[in-house]
């Protein structure tokens, strides 16, 4: 069973008819969201999905943001912390996994790739956070790594950082999708953002099974694979 019609529930789309797990795809999707009721929507369809199979085994996806200390008090990462409170302490089966910022085929314009992009595109100034990092990782990679835990069934009722090996410093990222566009961005540097350390020790030896690659090229590749007709 799949919750939701964004980019992580279409990338689990063969999980559809899938008898013992559930894939909660379903939530706030603009992580700047500061309305509590699209908070407590997702709340309550978790709740209640919990109450109707209390048999299958749950998938949620929260955020690495939580080790961000610029964004750990923020409305979404405070949320994202009470879903895995909620998680932990009522569903018998579970998977919680933290997702770094992805990168994929969307429409939605808050993730932060399609924020720049967007943006740059349009002409539009954005203000960037000098000392800032930012993790990505490809959508299908993600899903790679998901699938394994759930086809193999291993680590059961813990939690799961998905995220790449490496934090890029948002002025770096800006840089490379100015070169993937071919168009400069306008920006407003300003001095704030640091780095955080994502500990990815559970699923570092996947990645040469699961053949994913983060070399020195990893997000000009993705930038090609998800968005060459931006």
């Amino acid at each position: 069973m799949v919750i939701g019609n964004g980019m992580i529930a279409n990338s689990f789309a063969s999980y559809k008819n899938n008898e013992d797990i559930i894939i909660f795809a379903s939530g706030v999707s603009n992580s700047k969201d500061t309305v509590e009721e699209n908070y407590q929507r997702e709340f309550l369809l978790l709740k209640q999905t919990m109450q109707d199979y209390p048999e299958k085994i749950l998938v949620y996806f929260s955020t690495c943001s939580i080790q961000d200390v610029d964004l750990a008090s923020s409305p979404y990462v405070t949320h994202k912390k009470n879903m895995e409170e909620y998680i932990t302490q009522n569903a018998a089966k579970y998977y919680l996994f933290r997702i770094s910022n992805l990168a994929g085929v969307s429409n939605n314009p808050y993730t932060l790739l399609n924020y720049f992009i967007f943006n740059i595109l349009k002409d539009q100034p954005l203000t960037v956070w000098k000392n800032a990092f930012r993790n990505i990782i490809g959508v299908d990679d993600m899903y790679a790594i998901v699938n394994y835990f759930l086809q193999e069934k291993e680590n059961i009722n813990t939690t799961i950082n998905i995220a790449n090996p490496q934090n890029y410093p948002v002025p770096y990222i800006i840089k490379t999708i100015e070169t993937h566009l071919n168009k400069k961005a306008i920006i407003n540097e300003v001095e704030r953002g640091d780095n955080y350390f994502i500990d990815i020790t559970t699923i570092e030896s996947l990645f040469t099974s699961l053949h994913i690659q983060f070399n020195d090229n990893y997000l000009a590749s993705l930038l090609k694979k998800y968005y060459h007709s931006r």
